[in-house]
This record gives structure tokens, sequence and C-alpha cells, in this order.
């Protein structure tokens, strides 16, 4: 092997029988179904910017049901976290 070379792969001109391509994408691209509708979705590499982006979708979404569910549920499982940890709501109150 090492005296020869490496072997070169095979290349194959394969055309999908079905495919209509009318000009959008190739058919071997693999793309969620709504990722054109987030602004989430993309390469950024820091966090910070990650954060800001989710935010910034979170405020301008016009699907208010949408957050106010998402709100609900953060809601329920920040209770239920602190009932795991015995947390003592107690101090909130005055004396």
């Amino acid at each position: 092997m090492g005296l020869i070379g490496k072997r070169k792969n095979k290349k194959y001109n394969y055309q999908p029988r079905y495919f209509d391509n009318n000009g959008e994408g190739s058919p071997f691209e693999i793309k969620h179904k709504f990722d054109e509708y987030r602004v989430t979705v993309g390469s950024d590499k820091g966090l910070k910017v990650k954060f800001v982006k989710a935010l910034n979708d979170f405020k301008y979404n016009q699907n208010r049901e949408a957050n106010r569910r998402i709100l609900i549920i953060i809601g329920v499982l920040l209770l239920v976290f602190l009932f795991i940890i015995d947390f003592d709501l107690s101090i909130f109150k005055k004396k």
C-alpha cells in the first residue's frame, strides 16, 4: 500500500430519477424544514451572540401564545426544581 500510493475514489454521475430541480438547491442537501423561519440557526460561534439572537427571536415573535406557553413551562419546571431541592419559600414572607 505504501509503495503504490493511495487509491482514488470512483466518481459517479448520478442524477436522481424523480428530482425536479427548478433551480432550487441540491437533492442531497439535508435541511430542517423550519430553518428558513428561524433567526437562531446559523454558524455563530459565541455564546453571547446565540443568546442575544434567541432573546430577540423570543421578543419579536408574532405568535404570542407560544411565548406564553414557554413561560408557563419554564415556571412549572422551576417550581418542580425548587421542590426537589427542598427550597424553603418562607424566606420571602415578612415577619
